[in-house]
């Protein structure tokens, strides 16, 4: 992996920091449906209701743009998820060698391959509005595979160099 494209090891506990209140939040979000109400704010959309469905919320048009009210909450809570986890995936490692990027390399094409086999069995199995959640949680899998078997991998592999010294 081209150590370019790597953050700073510093960014990696900045990283967990962020992550783990944004996975709290998002299991609540997910579990509760909440959104809270002081998130409620005029965004610029890229894509609107041409065909008048939502039309009560349109505020102004302006070209292909809209602009719009709508809660947050969820945006919020998304946006801060994928900052932190692609902190956590992509910071270097204290002592990052070949055995690492070959680690790397390894964990995202395998978290890959677990994500297109779970949406395939999604795209088979599930229906309906239940298939819109799973495609919404499905932008998160890579991300999260990655970074649990990285880790994991890691830290079999740590332990295991400790127990052999």
């Amino acid at each position: 992996m081209n150590q370019k494209l790597l953050l700073p090891n510093r960014f990696k506990m900045i990283g967990w920091t962020i992550l783990i209140p944004a996975t709290i939040a998002g299991i609540i979000l997910a579990t509760t449906g909440y959104e809270a109400e002081w998130l409620n704010a005029k965004v610029l959309t890229l894509f609107y209701d041409e065909m008048g469905i939502f039309s009560d919320v349109m505020i102004d048009k302006f070209g292909p743009f809209g602009m719009i009210e709508a809660n947050i909450t969820n945006t919020l809570v998304g946006v801060v998820f994928l900052i932190g986890g692609l902190m956590v995936a992509f910071s270097k490692e204290n002592h990052e060698d070949e055995f690492i990027a070959n680690l790397r390399l390894s964990s995202l094409l395998w978290s890959v391959w677990v994500n297109y086999i779970l949406l395939l069995i999604a795209f088979l199995l599930v229906y309906g509005l239940a298939f819109l959640h799973i495609m919404i949680y499905n932008m998160f899998t890579i991300l999260i595979i990655f970074i649990i078997r990285f880790n994991y991998i890691l830290y079999k592999s740590t332990k295991s160099m400790a127990d052999d010294k």
